[in-house]
C-alpha cells in the first residue's frame, strides 16, 4: 500500500487532499491492479485493509474515496487464487473488509466508472454513498459458477429490494447503474461524462461535516449492518468457502479461466 510517490508495483494507492479551506480531510483509496481487473487477490485485500487502517487513524479524514484508476472497478474474487488454493482465508478477508468500510467513523463514498461483479459488489454494498456512472454495469455472477454470493450477502441484501435481490443473484445477468439506483443498491447514477464533477462536489459537501457528527451519525446509519455482519460473518464465511471449494464451481471456474485466456 502506498502513496503518490510509493512504487507502482503496488496494487493500491492512497492519497490525502480536500477541497478548499478544508485540505486533508479526503483520503482517496484508488484500486490499481489492471492486470487482473482489481480481482479481490490476497494482495489487493492486504492493501485495501491497510489503506482503510490508515484513514481511520488520520484524524483529520472526515471522507474516504473509493475508486479504480482503470475501467473496471472490480471483477470479484480473485479465480486464479481461489482455484489453486480454496478460499477459506479470502472469504474471511472480504467479509473482514466489508466490516471495516461499514464500520468506519469516515463516509465512505464508492465512485463507480466502470463495471463491477461478484465480490467486488460487496465494496459497493458497503459504502455509505455510491455515485455511479449510469453505463457503469453491475452483476450478482456467482450463481453462473456454481457459487453463492454468500459473504456479500451480509451487505447487499439489506440494501436492495428484495425483488430486485432474487433477480439479480438468481439470474447472475448483467445490470446497469440506473437499474441499481432503483434497486437501492446505487445512490445516484449520473451521465458519465458528469462523474467527476459530480463526486468532486459530493465529497466537498460531505467533508463539511464536523468529525463527530459524521461519526455519531455513521454509527446510527450502521448499526444495523453490523448487527447483521458479527451474527452471520462465520456462517457466510464457511458457506463461501466450501462452495469455491466443490467439484462443480472448480470445474466452473477452469472453464471460466480457459476462455478469460
Amino acid at each position: 500500500m502506498t502513496d503518490s510517490t510509493a512504487p507502482e508495483a503496488e496494487l493500491v494507492r492512497y492519497e490525502v487532499g480536500g477541497p478548499d479551506g478544508l485540505p486533508g480531510t479526503v483520503a482517496t483509496v484508488t484500486l490499481d491492479s489492471p492486470h487482473n481487473r482489481n480481482a479481490l487477490s490476497r494482495r489487493l485485500l492486504t492493501g485495501l485493509r491497510e489503506a482503510l487502517e490508515r484513514a481511520e487513524a488520520d484524524p483529520a479524514v472526515r471522507v474516504v474515496v473509493l475508486r479504480s484508476s482503470g475501467r473496471v472497478f472490480c471483477s470479484g474474487a480473485d479465480m486464479s487464487e481461489a482455484r489453486e488454493g480454496g478460499m477459506e482465508e479470502g472469504t474471511r478477508a472480504i467479509v473482514d473488509l466489508q466490516r471495516r468500510i461499514v464500520s468506519s467513523t469516515k463516509a465512505v463514498v464508492v465512485v463507480l466508472g466502470g463495471p463491477v461483479r461478484a465480490g467486488g459488489i460487496g465494496l459497493v454494498a458497503a459504502a455509505d454513498v455510491v455515485l455511479a456512472a449510469e453505463d457503469a454495469t453491475l452483476a450478482l455472477t456467482e450463481v453462473k459458477l456454481g457459487l453463492a454470493p454468500a459473504v456479500i450477502s451480509l451487505t447487499v441484501l439489506p440494501r436492495m429490494t428484495s425483488r430486485g435481490a432474487a433477480l439479480a443473484a438468481l439470474g447472475g445477468e448483467v445490470f446497469d447503474a440506473a437499474q441499481a439506483e432503483r434497486w437501492g443498491l446505487v445512490t445516484r447514477a449520473v451521465p458519465g461524462e458528469r462523474l467527476e464533477e459530480e463526486a468532486t462536489a459530493l465529497v466537498a459537501s460531505l467533508a463539511t461535516g464536523a468529525p463527530q457528527g459524521i461519526r455519531e451519525t455513521k454509527a446510527l446509519l450502521a448499526r444495523d449492518l453490523l448487527a447483521r455482519l458479527e451474527a452471520q460473518a462465520d456462517d457466510v464465511a464457511a458457506t463461501s468457502a466450501r462452495l469455491f471449494g466443490s467439484e462443480e464451481a472448480r470445474e466452473a471456474m477452469a472453464a471460466f479461466l480457459s476462455r478469460d485466456r
